[in-house]
């Protein structure tokens, strides 16, 4: 396993991380991805640990708070061998206190996720979305005093504008709290938006990538492709509308070109469309998830190797989209070129 560190901090993170969303099945929202149990999730994590997969990713909402009890049976009597990162933020109930990041929601939060995991400390925690109602001094001196606490150890984001996560840096800056160390962010193949303003922040400000659904909410894993339907078996029917669009002269696009690497390569779709992401600049892990230990096996398969420079380059053709304003210009104009180049291939930030 090569391991990253996580933006500017000093926590080394695996380059796969797990995604625990499919532990549990319980409640509606954010629930229909699986039903994992604690024993099927055990396997999952010997499986995990065996090849060097030690963080762990979660959030309040998975399953209602299902995932974080599973997880946190999973991992029971071997809580230093990993790192738990888990989320909180989102609605967890019709309350006008089960919603946001005020003081009193994420201190209750932070309680809630320690119970539920089974453990006194939180290695990564990160706010799942903005929360434009509350005070960003109030957040930040928040999420301060439970460090100082020792609840949590990292703090990160989730989600976030450019805007929102640099004003949040210099409210860190000004009053001397804790930084964010990470950005959960949704980035593959099929979604490059990342690059166009906030992986330039995460360079800058030293905040590292941590990739949900790098295989394009499901897009990437080989079973859809021009003139090919979408499987009835397929969970994009029922998910579809929870995430990112993608237009399908684009997605056929990019796997017309998987499916010649994979023939040049040997390896299948999934791993090669993570093999581009895990050599992305600003990216210090990228989320796998898995239903059984055969996609997880396959998943794995990602590390160990890479794309030569010429395959790279005809997944960055296929993939590529005009950027929105004001960022054309320097894509397009020697002139605005010259004055900010484009940020090229390699871990960049985050890479130990």
């Amino acid at each position: 396993m090569e391991y990253r560190r996580l933006g500017a901090s000093g926590l080394m993170v695996p380059a796969l991380s797990f995604g625990a969303g499919t532990f549990g099945g319980r409640g509606e929202l954010f629930s229909a991805w699986g039903d994992t149990d604690a024993e099927q999730a055990r396997r999952l994590v010997d499986i995990c640990l065996e090849a060097g997969v030690t963080m762990f990713d979660t959030a309040d909402v998975y399953s209602a708070g299902a995932s974080e009890e599973v997880l946190g049976a999973a991992i029971k009597g071997r809580r230093d061998e990993v790192i738990i990162s888990t989320k909180a933020g989102l609605p967890m109930g019709d309350g006008p206190g089960d919603a946001g990041t005020s003081r009193s929601r994420l201190i209750r939060s932070v309680e809630d996720a320690l119970r539920r995991l089974g453990t006194d400390y939180i290695d990564l925690f990160q706010l799942h979305a903005f929360d434009a109602g509350t005070p960003i001094e109030e957040v930040m001196s928040t999420l301060d005093d439970l460090v100082r606490a020792g609840k949590i150890r990292y703090t990160g984001v989730s989600n976030f504008s450019g805007w929102q996560l640099m004003k949040s840096q210099a409210t860190a800056d000004r009053y001397g709290y804790q930084r964010y160390a990470a950005h959960q962010v949704y980035y593959s193949l099929v979604g490059r938006d990342y690059e166009w303003e906030l992986m330039p922040l995460g360079a800058d400000q030293g905040v590292g990538a941590v990739v949900w659904s790098p295989l394009g909410w499901g897009r990437l894993t080989g079973r859809i492709r021009r003139g090919q339907p979408l499987p009835e078996q397929s969970r994009l029917h029922t998910t579809a509308d929870y995430g990112p669009p993608v237009e399908d002269e684009l997605l056929y696009r990019v796997v017309d070109t998987l499916d010649e690497l994979a023939e040049e390569t040997g390896r299948t779709i999934p791993q090669i469309a993570l093999n581009w992401l895990l050599r992305r600049p600003t990216v210090s892990s990228v989320i796998i998830g898995a239903r059984n230990e055969e996609q997880l096996r396959q998943n794995l398969g990602a590390l160990g190797w890479a794309l030569t420079a010429e395959q790279v380059a005809r997944l960055d053709a296929a993939s590529g989209r005009t950027a929105p304003y004001p960022y054309f210009p320097y894509e397009r104009q020697e002139g605005f070129a010259r004055l900010n180049p484009p940020m090229t291939g390699g871990a960049g930030a985050g890479q130990a």
